[in-house]
């Protein structure tokens, strides 16, 4: 599943796009973001209540997983993708102050967001820290539940990914995610498209071989479902109808 696209220049993209996601909220992109687009997604009211509306204000996920996720309290718990921090400080809530949530970004504005709203909100079990998704600054097997949210297709190396994700994980740990797939392999001009990368269409893996990549790397897949996300420029749209983009959710178990 490794791809063509240029990844110094896919890298710099998704940078770019990412900081402007965190300074700038309201502008323009080929998602929707915020609360509204929350909400669609399933993320229950009360809880989105108690999360700071700085984190809300920049989500941009394609899915929700918690309820797959079934986080208890005191459990620990990996966010690769963490953005501004929505999805950190709603496992926060789940697992409690007995628990910890570490979120992985290479996004340096994204991360001076969520430490500055962890901070001034108050919470102390959730710490961020700069890395790759490919690459975890996390031990392994240290945590109970790895969960990540519009982010793994934006990596050029899925398996990398994955991999990765089960070697943090505990014996019957659980990976809770939502992410971007298609339902045919996209063509060259398409993957060679860093812009189309960084708004999540050009990155989007052939679903047989996202399933795979879990699989190769140890998971058992447990649930899968499809999620009412949407892309809202012409050109995001186009790509999307063509080859069957989609949002799905998903568990997956280490054994």
């Amino acid at each position: 599943m490794e791809a063509s696209v240029d990844t110094q220049e896919l890298e710099a993209k998704v940078k770019d796009m990412y900081r402007h996601v965190a300074e700038e909220p309201d502008g323009k992109y080929h998602f929707e973001m915020g609360r509204p687009l929350a909400a669609r997604l399933g993320y229950p009211a009360d809880v989105l209540d108690r999360i700071p509306e700085g984190a809300i204000e920049s989500f941009a996920g394609v899915g929700y997983f918690f309820d797959l996720a079934e986080l208890s309290e005191g459990e620990s718990v990996v966010d690769l993708g963490s953005g501004s921090g929505m999805d950190v400080f709603f496992a926060a809530l789940r697992v409690g102050s007995s628990g910890s949530v570490v979120g992985i970004d290479f996004t340096i504005e994204q991360l001076k967001k969520a430490r500055r709203i962890a901070q001034e909100t108050g919470f102390p079990q959730v710490e961020l820290r700069e890395g790759r998704i490919e690459k975890l600054p996390v031990p392994d097997a240290s945590c109970d539940c790895v969960v990540s949210n519009g982010v793994i297709n934006l990596a050029p190396d899925k398996e990398e990914v994955f991999a990765e994700a089960a070697r943090v994980l505990r014996p019957g740990g659980r990976l809770a995610i939502a992410d971007i797939v298609s339902e045919q392999q996209m063509k060259e001009s398409i993957v060679c498209d860093a812009d189309l990368w960084a708004s999540c269409i050009g990155g989007a893996a052939q679903q047989d071989a996202y399933r795979e990549a879990i699989e190769g790397a140890g998971l058992v897949i447990e649930t899968i479902r499809e999620n009412p996300y949407e892309f809202i420029t012409d050109r995001a749209r186009d790509a999307s109808a063509k080859y069957g983009v989609k949002s799905v959710s998903l568990v997956a178990r280490k054994d």
